[in-house]
């Protein structure tokens, strides 16, 4: 019987996709990489397993991230990705197939958004329901996001920021930007390629601004020993970086951040601006555990910012929860999220 009501939720993020299934949770927390052999356009590994072969494979085999920027950049690589999530969890019987609400940034167009529901009808899903991070993100933290009183949620995630004013079950105002977690992965790699003359990957920038990683110069102390590619000699190397320099090397990325948060602020009406200025604006995402980022916004608007309490799982949390309205939204387009018949 539970197959035949299967509801799942799906946090397609750039850099991780989390699976919901009512009724049970979060079931799977997977990167969104796929492996693929060039030569046979064969999948060899998704999730954590193909995550392990970035920069360290052999010619033929190449590990790919096919969502960019929060949209689709490689459809069949995303199809296969999601095919193989959803038979993760639910097993290879899709005898009932399951009704999915998927997450995408509030910034999608008509293209995108038809390009994730197709690739998830593809994989497997009897119906496809698109909801805009921000709303999802909101549900998630908690927010009663029903209510008349305005609520700011600031999402970051892998390749996208969300900025969303929300007031009675909408959004009110909204900008959504490419820099993220990946922005900040890619500043910290010219950083150190400028600086040290030194080449380090993808999983070394996340390392760096995961343990010593600062929004502002001064938020914190810390150093780390960086290995990698001397561009000079072309030998190994290591090298030592301080927080202050990782928070210089984020100075871009974090003010395009801060920026964007301070325009949608400023066209915010004035009784929504007032309820933020009560209630605070809450961050959500992986981006948003950037240490210190808190702090900065807080200075910038003098406004509370509080971090929830699963910051990560958020979106797919509150995908789920918007699951449980899926009835009403199987009549009817309602509570802005998108619906398709």
């Amino acid at each position: 019987m539970f197959g035949m009501s299967m509801d799942i939720g799906v946090d397609l993020g750039t850099a991780n996709v989390l699976i919901y299934i009512k009724g049970k949770g979060v079931v799977l927390r997977e990167p969104s990489v796929v492996a693929v052999d060039r030569d046979t356009n064969r999948v060899l590994a998704v999730g954590e397993d193909a995550r392990q072969m970035i920069g360290r494979t052999p010619g033929n085999i190449v590990a790919i991230r096919p969502l960019r920027d929060g949209v689709i950049c490689d459809y069949d690589v995303t199809e296969a990705m999601l095919r193989y999530f959803i038979e993760k969890v639910i097993g290879h019987s899709f005898v009932f197939r399951p009704r999915i609400m998927i997450c995408v940034p509030s910034g999608v167009t008509m293209v995108e958004q038809r390009a994730v529901q197709e690739a998830a009808e593809q994989a497997g899903a009897r119906k496809t329901f698109l909801i805009e991070e921000p709303l999802a993100a909101a549900l998630g933290a908690g927010l009663d996001i029903a209510d008349a009183c305005g609520s700011m949620v600031v999402d970051i995630g892998g390749g996208t920021t969300d900025v969303a004013v929300i007031s009675l079950g909408g959004i009110v105002i909204s900008d959504s930007l490419k820099v993220a977690g990946d922005a900040f992965d890619e500043a910290i790699i010219d950083y150190v390629k400028s600086t040290f003359s030194l080449m380090i990957g993808e999983r070394t920038a996340e390392d760096i601004k995961v343990n010593v990683g600062a929004a502002y110069v001064g938020a914190r102390n810390g150093k780390m020993e960086v290995k990698g590619r001397n561009l000079l000699s072309g030998l190994p190397k290591v090298v030592e970086i301080t927080t202050d320099q990782v928070a210089e090397a984020l100075a871009g990325p974090v003010s395009k951040i801060v920026d964007c948060v301070k325009k949608v602020l400023e066209e915010c009406p004035p009784e929504l601006a007032a309820d933020i200025m009560d209630r605070g604006i809450v961050f959500t995402g992986g981006g948003a555990m950037l240490y210190g980022l808190d702090e900065l916004l807080h200075r910038e608007t003098q406004i509370p910012i509080g971090l929830a309490d699963d910051a990560l799982s958020c979106v797919v949390l509150g995908t789920g929860k918007a699951l449980d309205n899926i009835d009403k939204l199987d009549d009817k387009k309602s509570m802005s999220f998108f619906g398709k018949k």
